[in-house]
């Protein structure tokens, strides 16, 4: 199988390039890549499927400024939801199957329970309204896909909260967190062993072929927490295990109220697995679990 993965050097990307190698040859582009794939050029998108003529597309790039977006709501809009809807009609073209990732923000989080796939969505910032509006425009051309939601995601390369706080905590004798907001944190090796698992479950003689099974999956840790949750847990586990020294940051829990934002985010946004499980028999471990393995690493 030829594989088309749209972003490089993404925390999501990085771990795809590796995960989706053993399942035939993987072609990663970027806007600096040759040839060039910028998700603000539909040409550029058009011109690199049509070269490559891969029989999967994976889509693990986008704009997560979530904050910024509400300044650059044009910029948004174009790269996760114009973008994704060029890619899946030039996969219906070269005749290739497309996955694509999403967020817990296409969501309201005014709920108290894990949503399911089918609960409405409701997103609150303009980050969120861009990547509902990906999801729609796959959905509307009848390509073979996987639209995958994940949240909190986190790993040991790229800009996330696990290296935002382990480098805070060295640097501040005091740290205030957010604690009123909860979701599910998810390492993005997690999340790209569990795509490689789903399209080497959907492959056919070389071909995606993901049959009643295609649609949208939500794809993160079990269990949930705020983001005071995990960093204290972070900062326990690297405590203990001499990843952090004596003198790191003390935590204060703190409501959103204290840490205004530009872009609102959902209050409660723990997404419920039940359809991977049943369709793929897929079940990623608790988010502390899956923690402690990506420091352990």
């Amino acid at each position: 199988m030829k594989i088309l993965l749209i972003g490089r050097d993404g925390q999501v990307a990085w771990e795809l390039r590796r995960s989706l190698a053993c399942l035939g040859k993987v072609i990663a582009l970027d806007r600096r890549s040759a040839p060039v794939l910028d998700l603000t050029d539909p040409d550029s998108i058009r011109t690199a499927i049509r070269q490559v003529q891969p029989q999967l597309i994976v889509n693990a790039a986008a704009y997560t400024a979530v904050d910024k977006a509400e300044q650059e709501s044009d910029l948004a809009w174009r790269i996760n939801a114009v973008a994704p809807g060029i890619m899946a009609e030039e996969a219906l073209t070269v005749g290739a199957g497309l996955i694509h990732y999403s967020t817990d923000y296409v969501f309201p989080g005014d709920g108290e329970t894990p949503y399911r796939e089918s609960h409405p969505t409701g997103p609150q910032n303009a980050y969120g309204r861009s990547k509902l509006a990906g999801e729609q425009a796959i959905q509307q051309t009848g390509v073979h896909h996987f639209i995958l939601r994940t949240a909190w995601v986190y790993g040991r390369r790229g800009q996330n909260f696990l290296l935002t706080m382990l480098r805070l905590m060295r640097e501040r004798e005091l740290l205030r967190i957010v604690d009123d907001q909860r979701g599910a944190p998810t390492w993005s090796r997690l999340i790209a062993e569990a795509t490689a698992l789903m399209v080497a479950r959907s492959g056919e003689n070389g071909r995606f072929e993901p049959g009643d099974r295609q649609g949208i999956y939500h794809l993160t840790c079990g269990g949930q927490t705020s983001w005071y949750g995990f960093a204290c847990r972070i900062r326990d586990y690297s405590h203990e295990n001499g990843l952090l020294p004596e003198s790191a940051a003390r935590l204060e829990p703190i409501p959103s109220s204290d840490y205004p934002t530009p872009a609102s985010r959902p209050a409660f946004s723990v997404l419920s697995n039940e359809k991977l499980f049943q369709h793929f028999g897929l079940q990623l471990p608790a988010w502390d679990q899956a923690l402690e393995l990506c420091l352990s690493d």
